[in-house]
């Protein structure tokens, strides 16, 4: 097949006399003068040896690579970072994890640029590397389709399917003293069997989804856990997608708009998913130069039912789900009901209701029900607004009994203080343990609280004890736990000027996150209010800390697609 370059950013270094230096490097790499002739395709992948989630990355890669030979291109395999947050998790390393969202958007975009590659396929495992992959698609705008690494298998203990976040509860249990030192390595040693990503839906899996709900990925893609050979063929499918896709020059801003955004939101909600999406679905749209800020998100999550019951609140894990159909079939009900619109477009150059026309619901399982008989009327998650959060907070509520707390605070200045804390046990019952800077400036970073609040739940108190914070919740926290609570400490914003003793409202129900504290109060403590310094003076944090806006935008570092003068899928 003979490609025309003339408008693929690839001719800029294959094409023409003066490109003869440019082809000599390919030559140097095996290449034939057909390969060069093709068009060049990015396949990106988050691939390291930090943990399971990204182990079979490279593995993958290789069968989209044959995808796209198969597809008549030349696919051109290179790596990003990634910072696995199982790992980073409850020490200073947290504070690298969002940061290293912005690094792999931008680190993905500066190789397609620098290289002039025509399209993209990216493969990611872990939270953050699943929705900067995205940031990066929509960002250059070139034919891209995005594909999940997979996720874990579940563990087994004591006949019960287990994932890491049963290990982050053991901690409090063994801090609690309702489990031994023993118990505690036989479950460490069996919670991980395999590859692949946290099994619950934590925010890989709920990215996950969202990549399938917003058009990015194949359908059923999202779905096979990490070892499985099926993987490889999705792999395959998604390299000869984007040949496909390169034809007809069809692009991810036609794929993600406001409508695909909204479908995104309701997967999100309707899957008990991370509290995390509030803050990448915003940022993907951002790209796209769409306003879709973190309270045009909660609208979405209160009008949707809750219908998939999928760990941490639920009972199943993502291999479940997989085993009764996947993503697609969540769909289907949900599209059934009414809630997804279906008339938006998808990498398979058809639109959702098309791609899901000859899905069935599957009968007599109870991983996902239909929108009319739901866990709950309303989405797992929440979005919160009051005096303590003017820019709006976040809360999981999938299955939650109580959604209603009030009581007086506990303020500590830093996540450490807390965990130290807890796992003295000097708190009480009833309190609103209070985190703070901890947002994406003030962290800097914006870190996740899980070996707290799970702590917390493994000493048997996770609905007794609320927690909230500027900065955010792993997808495997659970219980009142409200995240992304704006404006930050760190800017002044009013959880800075909270003291211990202040009585806290929280209503889940209602949408409120309130301190007893008149107006007048709050501005005479403003008024004495100084900003902290933090260590974080030079290097990747620094810069990350100058750079990172508001939460309820989504920490975003560029100005997004509105500013752009050029997109780079044009040049």
């Amino acid at each position: 097949m003979k490609w025309d370059k003339s408008k693929l950013p690839s001719r800029h270094v294959s094409v023409g006399p003066e490109r003869a230096p440019h082809r000599s490097y390919y030559y140097a790499m095996g290449m034939t003068e057909e390969e060069i002739n093709q068009p060049f395709i990015g396949v990106a992948t988050c691939w390291n040896e930090a943990a399971p989630c990204n182990i079979s990355l490279s593995r993958q890669a290789q069968s989209v690579k044959r995808g796209v030979k198969e597809g008549h291109g030349t696919p051109r395999e290179f790596t990003t970072i990634t910072v696995t947050d199982g790992i980073a998790m409850g020490h200073q390393g947290m504070k690298s994890s969002l940061a290293s969202r912005d690094v792999i958007a931008d680190s993905v975009e500066l190789t397609m640029r620098g290289h002039c590659y025509d399209a993209l396929v990216g493969l990611a495992g872990c939270d953050k590397s699943l929705p900067g992959m995205m940031m990066a698609m929509v960002r250059l705008n070139v034919p891209s389709v995005f594909m999940y690494g997979g996720s874990i298998l579940p563990g087994r203990y004591k006949g019960q399917d287990v994932t890491v976040q049963n290990v982050f509860e053991a901690v409090g249990a063994y801090a609690a003293g309702k489990m031994d030192e023993k118990e505690l390595h036989e479950l460490e040693c069996v919670a991980c069997p395999s590859a692949g990503s946290c099994g619950g839906q934590f925010t890989a899996n709920t990215m996950a989804c969202v990549s399938e709900a917003i058009g990015l990925a194949l359908p059923g893609s999202a779905g096979s856990p990490a070892p499985y050979e099926s993987r490889d063929e999705y792999a395959a499918a998604s390299g000869r997608a984007v040949m496909e896709l390169l034809k007809k020059n069809l692009r991810p801003r036609d794929i993600v708009t406001r409508k695909a955004l909204e479908n995104a939101a309701v997967v999100v909600a309707a899957s008990g998913g991370s509290t995390n999406a509030a803050l990448h679905l915003p940022a993907i749209a951002h790209e796209c130069g769409i306003d879709f800020d973190l309270h045009m998100v909660a609208e979405v999550f209160k009008r949707t039912p809750y219908i998939a019951d999928l760990k941490p609140g639920g009972k199943y894990v993502a291999k479940d789900m997989f085993e009764i159909g996947g993503v697609p079939v969540l769909m289907k009900a949900l599209l059934d009901g009414g809630y997804l619109h279906g008339d938006c477009m998808t990498v398979t150059g058809k639109t959702i209701a098309e791609n899901l026309k000859d899905v069935v619901f599957p009968e007599n399982q109870d991983v996902i029900r239909t929108t009319k008989a739901p866990l709950t009327p309303t989405g797992g998650v929440v979005g919160l607004k009051g005096n303590l959060a003017p820019q709006g907070a976040i809360v999981k509520v999938a299955g939650m009994k109580n959604q209603v707390f009030k009581g007086p605070a506990r303020c500590f200045d830093c996540e450490e203080d807390a965990f130290a804390a807890v796992e003295k046990r000097l708190y009480k019952e009833g309190e609103v343990i209070v985190i703070r800077y901890e947002g994406p400036r003030g962290g800097p970073g914006m870190r996740e609280m899980l070996s707290t609040t799970a702590a917390l739940y493994g000493q048997g108190v996770g609905d007794k004890i609320a927690l909230i914070t500027d900065g955010r919740f792993s997808g495997a926290t659970r219980g009142f736990c409200v995240g992304h609570v704006g404006p930050e400490a760190a800017v002044g914003g009013p959880i800075a000027l909270i003291r211990d003793g202040d009585i806290i409202e929280l209503d889940a129900i209602k949408g409120i996150l309130n301190v007893e504290l008149s107006d007048a109060e709050l501005e005479s403590r403003r008024k004495e209010w100084k900003p902290r310094e933090t260590i974080y003076q030079s290097g990747a944090l620094w810069k990350y800390a100058q750079l990172v806006g508001d939460a309820e935008k989504g920490a975003v570092t560029h100005p997004g697609a509105k500013a752009e003068k050029e997109c780079y899928g044009d040049i």
